[in-house]
């Protein structure tokens, strides 16, 4: 997750256990605009067999359905889902087995699916290095719901929420901007995927293109110090949002927040 990083610098940042390995989080952010419910990335679903998930050691007791029934929600009041990019940790939820488990179906059946086209055809021809990370299962039913938007460039999607573009991860992967009132929200999917990621040479080896991380990296930090924007992190387990500032050594975070305590 931390790349060319030594272990002896990022454990102090995000420890890992006794088998060398790092708890992480599957973060999706719901909007609820009283016309639009949109839903940004949902999870790894649970299609595929155990061999599959056995890889991950899945822990914790949420589930898309039970987050959204928290909040007085369910998966048919979603009207809108965006994806910040097609890897299975962010969008398996996207489609479920049917009820005879003889086919695939969207789990959101009022929805409209939100996906870059650089994305969607990064995703549906993959290169070998991205390959196990693209299922088709989670993917092509997309397309034959009749119900995928796909989005050319950075754009206001719906009012008060836009899209970014950015290629260093993956081809096309979308951050959501979200304003409301004199504040800013970024979800920050798999761009700062968490708190210990903020310094620009703390990029994951998952990424396609790494130097083009640390350059979009940059930009964007710059950018939010600039315009104080709150970052809203997918996958960090201890922290949901920080603010930053300048320091000597760089963009660093500022604060660590909830998404609550950040909006107040």
């Amino acid at each position: 997750m931390f790349g060319v990083v030594p272990k002896v610098m990022w454990n102090k940042l995000y420890p890992a256990d006794e088998n060398n390995l790092c708890n992480w989080i599957m973060r999706c952010l719901l909007i609820d605009t009283g016309d639009r419910r949109i839903l940004i990335d949902n999870g790894i679903g649970d299609k595929q067999d155990e061999n599959f998930f056995r890889n991950y050691y899945l822990n914790g007791d949420y589930s898309l359905e039970s987050s959204l029934a928290k909040y007085g929600y369910t998966t048919s009041d979603i009207t809108d889902v965006i994806l910040s990019h097609l890897h299975f940790d962010h969008c398996g939820g996207t489609i479920k087995w049917n009820k005879d488990r003889t086919a695939y179906e969207p789990a959101f059946v009022n929805a409209s699916f939100h996906i870059s086209r650089r994305q969607w055809e990064w995703a549906t021809d993959p290169n070998n290095r991205e390959k196990a990370s693209f299922l088709k299962e989670n993917i092509l039913p997309i397309k034959e719901s009749g119900r995928l938007r796909l989005i050319e460039n950075d754009t206001e999607l719906f009012t008060g929420i836009s899209v970014r573009l950015f290629d260093g991860h993956t081809d096309g992967q979308i951050l959501p901007v979200i304003r409301m009132g004199n504040k800013t929200i970024v979800y920050m999917a798999d761009l700062i995927p968490s708190a210990a990621h903020v310094p620009v040479p703390y990029v994951m080896s998952y990424d396609t293109r790494p130097l083009l991380t640390m350059q979009e990296k940059e930009t964007f930090l710059e950018e939010a110090v600039s315009n104080y924007y709150i970052l809203f992190f997918e996958h960090d387990l201890y922290n949901e949002c920080c603010t930053l500032h300048k320091t000597p050594k760089g963009v660093r975070i500022k604060e660590t927040m909830t998404l609550m305590e950040a909006l107040k």
